[in-house]
């Protein structure tokens, strides 16, 4: 028996949400622009996919690095309100929390400015020092691995040594995914990995979803992988030349924020994982978990519980 279901590891930072603004025009046309109250969110991989999981139901442990000042405290009250064992936090005396400020359009659309702060920390050491975290856990899920400078190189690595004490290993990326080096040699040590169709062109250079799975499945030929494609749904590939097309589920209300979506995807395919689903059935929980993600501001307020992604999967 495992005492863990999933490590989420990686990004833990606040967001600040700026909404809504007119990304479709430079934002100096405008010497004022009026937005909704500001307050601080939770964001990154570790709070977005560790708060959703717990609240479907996962064992969820956080591995992340908070910076020893008030947005790291808040990060930690907040994973542990929602459920998240905290206990393999790391706090740095060195760096600020990780802290992005989002401003989002009207329909829900996003950029980013970004301070990488604390959670650039993590390093191969930090994640050897823990592979017993690891052994009692049944997947980790590691993201966002293009904006970690101190693990990316090693990340076949310690990859290795994660699956090597019987633990699967998902990845997440972001900041448009990078090129398909050094992810060329990350890829043989994955069981899961879903990126986005931007991130998916940019990394593979192709257009059609089928060809970027394609081009990740001759480095990674056991792993389930594919291509997130936002209100058209999702498509999977659990082995060589096959390809499941996963539907979009409508959203329960209307969309306000889409950060986060994606994390949610991830958090409820491998909440139906876990739960000895199969693949398609696990996807279409991923399915419900975004489309709830999105009525919400940041990537945590409006994920789902267990039930209610089962009634919107009914309905």
């Amino acid at each position: 028996m495992k005492s863990s279901d999933c490590v989420v590891m990686g990004e833990a930072c606040v967001d600040l949400i700026l909404r809504p603004l007119p990304l479709d025009r430079p934002l100096l046309d405008s010497a004022t622009h009026h937005i909704e109250p500001m307050r601080p969110v939770t964001g990154g991989i570790v709070p977005n996919a560790g708060i959703a999981m717990s609240r479907l139901g996962t064992r969820v442990t956080a591995f992340c690095v908070l910076g020893d000042d008030a947005w790291g405290k808040f990060l930690a009250a907040q994973l542990e309100k929602e459920g998240v064992e905290t206990s393999a936090i790391e706090i740095s005396s060195q760096s600020a929390t990780t802290a992005t400020a989002v401003l989002v359009a009207e329909d829900g659309t996003h950029t980013f400015a970004f301070h990488a702060g604390a959670s650039q920390e993590i390093n191969r050491q930090m994640c050897f020092d823990r592979l017993d975290l690891f052994a009692h856990s049944r997947i980790a899920l590691l993201g966002y691995y293009h904006l970690l400078p101190n693990l990316e190189t090693d990340l076949p690595e310690v990859l290795e040594a994660i699956r090597g004490v019987g633990c699967k290993t998902a990845l997440d990326t972001a900041n448009g995914g990078g090129r398909l080096q050094p992810l060329d040699k990350i890829l043989p040590w994955l069981d899961y990995y879903i990126p986005s169709f931007v991130e998916g062109q940019q990394q593979t250079g192709c257009r059609d979803p089928q060809e970027m799975i394609r081009a990740y499945r001759q480095y990674a030929p056991s792993a389930v992988l594919g291509i997130k494609l936002g209100a058209d749904g999702v498509l999977l590939s659990p082995s060589k030349e096959t390809f499941l097309d996963v539907p979009a589920i409508n959203p329960p209300g209307p969309v306000v924020d889409t950060t986060g979506a994606g994390d949610a995807f991830l958090a409820g395919l491998i909440s139906g994982i876990i739960r000895e689903l199969d693949l398609l059935a696990a996807a279409r929980v991923g399915t419900a978990a975004g489309a709830c993600c999105v009525t919400g501001r940041g990537g945590s307020e409006a994920v789902c519980d267990w039930d209610q992604a089962t009634h919107l999967l009914e309905r």
